[in-house]
């Protein structure tokens, strides 16, 4: 995120200080002597707001701006391919996310976000794109990456989800060591966002599970690679292995 703006603080004549000086004289218990922002101060019958209605408007538009945070705009100087490269050398050291810091989580969300800026695709479920095989590449779902264990117990293997846009299928796999398989129904909520609803399914091929609905929202797409979004705020970033794969029926 880019720094909040600064700018600089208002300087207040010097009427107006004696005035507040002499209105908490006179009523020490009042709450507004607090002068918090222009719209705290009555509207009729108060001088003091009519008199200095502009300083302290002024004021309280100073104190906001200097709260706004921007989002991080698409460089100027930067190609959309450059930005994507930039993405897929800032997650290649992080184990799909698992050996991210905190400052790294930071430094590939903001990459992400110029890279949403200039999604070429403005509805990719309607786009051929989305169908195949894509290779998880980073997340910041820790039920995914299962960080908490020793990295021996955490699933090491490759990690994939195909989706087959044509017939609202959706398939997520692991590999090595666990080679654990779920497939769901996407059900479209908008041009880019589906609830997911998953089939049962056995861990191991043996234990029965009913995995809980989730949203999915595909916030960048191109012939190579794939930013999409969570309902519980997690990042996902894959990349296309397999264009033709198609989900088992």
């Amino acid at each position: 995120m880019a720094a909040a703006c600064q700018l600089p603080v208002t300087t207040f004549s010097s009427n107006y200080k004696s005035h507040i000086y002499f209105h908490r004289l006179a009523f020490p218990h009042s709450s507004s002597c607090r002068f918090s922002s222009p719209w705290s101060l009555p509207d009729i019958g108060n001088p003091m707001k009519r008199e200095y209605a502009p300083e302290l408007a002024e004021r309280g538009a100073l104190k906001w701006r200097t709260r706004v945070s921007f989002l991080p705009s698409f460089p100027k100087n930067k190609s959309r391919e450059d930005v994507k490269q930039e993405l897929l050398k800032a997650i290649a050291e992080l184990d799909r996310g698992a050996d991210a810091t905190s400052e790294d989580q930071e430094r590939v969300e903001q990459i992400a976000r110029q890279l949403e800026e200039v999604n070429p695709i403005g509805a990719p479920l309607k786009s051929d794109l989305l169908n195949g095989k894509w290779e998880l590449l980073y997340t910041t779902s820790r039920s995914i990456l299962q960080s908490q264990r020793p990295k021996i117990l955490r699933p090491f293997g490759k990690i994939y989800q195909a989706i087959n846009a044509d017939t609202l299928r959706a398939q997520n796999i692991e590999t090595w060591p666990y080679f654990n398989q779920v497939t769901a129904n996407l059900v479209p909520l908008n041009a880019r966002k589906v609830a997911v609803k998953f089939d049962r399914f056995k861990i191991g091929g043996l234990i029965p599970v009913t995995a809980p609905g989730r949203e999915l929202e595909i916030t960048y797409l191109d012939e190579e690679i794939r930013i999409s979004r969570g309902d519980k705020g997690n990042l996902f970033i894959l990349k296309m292995v397999d264009r033709a794969y198609r989900i088992p029926s």
